[in-house]
């Protein structure tokens, strides 16, 4: 950021700064890309601003993050530099990477002077940025009361929603702004006469207002929220009601009082079965839990799996809880998940002092649960169980000892008899200890056993011991284990060594500790072919990345290919991991690499939108042009994928190019096709502001064409603003007008706005077809009743084959569509209309069984006498005549 400084009397020092700027130029820029117009407006010195506009410095340019100097002007509050950039055109529409435009900025750092010089140039107070939140929201989270009264009197929408559905008055309470709460509320409506009101409006996750005030532990919101007629029962997607999150939270004492006095049900359960006493169990919340059972809570309530409040403490190692539960009546001895008692579950996790508290209770602890396993199998604290005389040589169901959790646990291993003793899976005493990471348990068992209990064959486990130390991250456990082991390179059954899964993890001691020891850094698995290079690049583990380059033949490794040809930079560059594609590209990897479809890491970049790691790659050269196998450059994925972000930063790129070609793929769409046909707006008017896309090259489907057809109606409305009216009739190969296309898939909105442009509505393709009869054919009504009501649609024209719109209809079964066409037909002669096979309408409907549609056209006229081309009435038609008047006769005699 830019540091203020105490300056000399502007007026003294213009004639030095006209001079300076004279020499230097006003539109120099730093490595943040910020010119000195950017660091007058985050200053506020308007004078110096009108100098460096007038000596020509671009009132509208962009930093790195796209910043323009009105919105540096903005952050500062600086209503003068403001009002000196406005008078020069400044663009009050502006969008940085963010999408905020500089009435965000204003409403994020109360500059309410100047919010209220942008809003009367804003057409529309309501714009949104990346993640969908407008002005408002930004004013309401950060509780600037002046500038919310300011937005909303000028027609913010207080109800609007971001793109995670939260409205302003969600981020007024979830940041505790009382004063901007109540503003919101005072603007909305009454409750009891609208239940769907905003107080009680859930966002994308179901959580209403209450729920994320209770959840932040905002007492005074909670309170003003629940006088306003919230619900204080209200659930979320999961279930939770209000009174879960307070349960949960550590701010949420007050709230939970304020509830429970309020009518909250203290029993209510979420989807799983959790109340809010399994919650305070959960996170320990031991004065929450008293407070709650003091109001009714039922101790031994159980969730979806079975588990009571004291399972979970039990779980979670809460001591208080177990003794608040425990003198509240909660039952020791009742089983949950898998048949377990409290006692399995805080043995299994090693909680001695809960172990002990539930022991005091008295039951038999050599009970099994569903997998006969006693509680001594899933003690971490094995001396407090065998003291009070467990078991210790019990097999469960998959066949494990004692010794086996034992060596999970890391308890002394003294007392064991065979450390050669697999469980079902094939694992022994030492998988364990290396899974759990407890060296001086593997120390042990290789001073009883001896080395090869390591390469004991007779029962082949899944995975290796060290294997499953490098999984995990258990490197001192690794120390242990590579000291008896020949063949550091040992493969999984995918052929994913130690070091690969180490790698995969991101646990450089165990990386080190390997590479250090020999093994292997390009060795390949058998599915994708990857090395851990590609396994840490993968998963954005930049320091094992640099461990693994470090050790390794510098260019093999860095640009070494997977079974798909993809490069560790690629994978970098997939996951959006900047780090690891700086790594690697200051290591010397190749940004032109190629997999085996043509494309590199920037067409990676352009479909993820990673904006860093295409700037990244933009500044080590890489080709914004290069295509690959179907012809798509990285400008086309990124308007296709609707990356404004990337897109920009390419377009940028390409301003060093002296003349920018028409980028075509091999089917001859340009991106402005693709940005279009997929409607991402924001990219259309990006590539609008490019001459090169005015031209009217490229596949003859136009831009115009993909927009419609898709029913984008704000990319189709852009470029006939841009492009002109003309376009509005261009054909492709076949003839089609973007009419035709609209038509085709039934966008009424977009037809409108065609036919308001001059559309010509009976245009013919390159088969004789008009577009209600594209529409007619395929059955789509709102558009035949569009063309034949509003756009006057001509009837009597016929296709190649002599077919009227009526034919098509009903030759593909389309009643409703026939029937208005039918509507609009007086003329008898069009009724008796003949096809190239001599077939009218009435043959067609009869044969496709269109009862309705064949009584209509008898009704205006329709002759039963009239023969195709074979000079007779088809036999099917025959059938369906007779069958039909015979109805008829016998209707008329009843």
């Amino acid at each position: 950021m830019y540091k203020r400084v105490q300056l000399k009397s502007n007026v003294s020092i213009l004639a030095e700064y006209e001079t300076a700027i004279t020499l230097l130029g006003s539109s120099l820029q730093d490595n943040e890309k910020r010119t000195p117009l950017h660091a007058a407006a985050y200053l506020g010195d308007a004078e110096i601003l009108e100098l460096l506009i007038l000596s020509g410095a671009r009132v509208n340019a962009k930093d790195n993050k796209w910043l323009t100097p009105l919105h540096r002007a903005v952050a500062s509050c600086s209503e003068e530099a403001v009002q000196v950039l406005l008078k020069h055109s400044a663009d009050v529409n502006a969008r940085d990477k963010n999408w905020q435009t500089p009435l965000h900025i204003a409403a994020a750092n109360k500059a309410v002077r100047c919010a209220e010089a942008l809003v009367p140039l804003l057409s529309n107070v309501n714009v949104s940025d990346r993640a969908g939140r407008t002005a408002l929201h930004h004013a309401a989270f950060s509780g600037h009361l002046e500038v919310v009264k300011l937005l909303a009197s000028h027609g913010s929408e207080v109800s609007c929603k971001d793109k995670k559905a939260y409205t302003p008055l969600h981020s007024a309470a979830s940041s505790g702004m009382i004063s901007v709460v109540k503003y919101l509320l005072d603007l909305g409506v009454d409750v009891s006469q609208c239940p769907h009101s905003t107080i009680n409006e859930p966002n994308g996750y179901g959580n209403t207002p209450l729920h994320v005030a209770c959840y932040n532990g905002q007492d005074v919101v909670v309170n003003e929220l629940i006088e306003c007629g919230a619900n204080v029962n209200q659930v979320n997607e999961k279930g939770f009601a209000p009174l879960h999150f307070t349960a949960a939270s550590r701010h949420g004492a007050l709230c939970l009082e304020l509830l429970v006095g309020n009518g909250a049900h203290v029993n209510i359960k979420s989807k799983d079965g959790k109340t809010p006493l399994h919650m305070t169990a959960i996170h320990g919340r031991f004065s929450r839990s008293q407070a709650i059972i003091q109001n009714g809570a039922e101790i031994d309530c159980e969730d979806k799996n079975g588990n009571t409040p004291l399972h979970i403490s039990a779980r979670y190692g809460h001591e208080l809880l177990i003794n608040t539960l425990i003198t509240n009546g909660a039952d020791t001895a009742k089983r949950g998940v898998h048949g377990m008692f409290p006692l399995h579950l805080a043995a299994l996790s090693g909680f001695s002092d809960c172990c002990r508290k539930l022991l005091s209770s008295g039951f038999d602890i050599d009970t099994p649960d569903d997998f006969g396993r006693t509680c001594l199998h899933a003690a971490a604290c094995l001396f407090a169980l065998v003291g009070s005389g467990a078991s210790v040589n019990d097999l469960d169901k998959r066949g494990c000892t004692p010794l086996h959790y034992a060596a999970a646990s890391d308890t002394d291993g003294k007392y064991c008899l065979n450390a050669r003793i697999r469980d079902n899976q094939g694992y022994n005493a030492v998988h364990y200890a290396s899974a759990y990471g407890h060296r001086l348990c593997l120390e042990l068992l290789m001073e009883t056993s001896g080395t090869d209990i390591l390469n004991d064959s007779d029962v082949r486990a899944p995975i290796s011991p060290l294997h499953l130390a490098a999984y995990h991250g258990h490197h001192h456990a690794m120390e242990v284990l590579v000291q008896s082991l020949l063949d550091l390179d040992v493969r999984d059954s995918q052929g994913r060594t130690p070091l690969d899964l180490a790698a995969f993890k991101g646990h450089v001691e165990c990386v080190d500790v390997l590479i250090n020891q020999g093994a292997s850094i390009l060795v390949k698995d058998f599915t994708l072919k990857r090395t851990p290079i590609h396994a840490a690049a993968t998963n954005g583990h930049s320091e094992c990345l640099r461990l693994l380059i470090g050790n390794a033949d510098l260019q093999s490794a860095v640009d070494v290919q997977d079974g798909n040809g993809q490069t560790p930079l690629m994978l970098s560059v997939l996951s959006g991991h900047t780090d690891c594609v700086y790594s690697l590209l200051n290591k010397g990897a190749s940004v032109e690499a190629k997999d085996k479809w043509g494309r590199t890491a920037l067409h990676r970049g352009a479909v993820t939108g990673h904006e860093e790691c295409v700037e990244a790659l933009l500044q080590h050269s890489a080709s914004f042009l290069v295509r690959d196998c179907k012809g798509r450059t990285p400008v086309h994925l990124a308007a296709a994928s609707g990356h404004i972000g990337v897109l920009g930063g390419l377009l940028h790129a390409a301003q060093s190019v002296e003349t920018l070609p028409v980028i075509t793929d091999n089917q001859g769409y340009t991106p402005l096709h693709w940005a279009c046909y997929n409607g991402h707006d924001t990219c259309v008017e990006v590539l609008l502001e490019q001459e090169v896309f005015h031209k009217t090259e490229g596949n003859s489907f136009s831009p115009l064409h993909c927009a419609v057809i898709n029913d984008n109606e704000g990319a189709a409305e852009m470029l006939i603003d841009t492009l002109g009216p003309a376009i509005v009739n261009a054909t492709d190969t076949k003839n089609r007008t973007p009419l035709h296309a609209a038509a085709f898939t039934d966008h009424v909105e977009c037809l409108q706005l065609l036919l308001g442009h001059n559309a010509q509505v009976n245009s013919p393709d390159a088969s004789g077809k008009t577009s209600l009869m594209m529409a007619a054919e395929n059955g789509q009504t709102n558009a035949v009743e569009l063309l034949v009501s509003s756009a006057k649609a001509e009837l009597t024209l016929q296709d190649a084959v002599k077919n009227t719109a009526l034919h098509l209809a009903c030759s593909k079964g389309h009643e409703t569509s026939a029937l208005l066409i039918l509507e609009k037909i007086t003329d008898r002669n069009l009724i008796n209309s003949t096809n190239a096979a001599l077939q009218t309408p009435l043959h067609v409907a009869a044969r496709n069984g269109l009862t309705v549609v064949v009584q209509e056209l008898l009704a205006k006229g329709a002759s039963v006498l009239a023969v195709d081309e074979n000079g007779k009435i088809c036999k099917a038609n025959t059938i369906f005549f007779g069958t039909f008047l015979l109805n008829v006769s016998t209707n008329v005699s009843l």
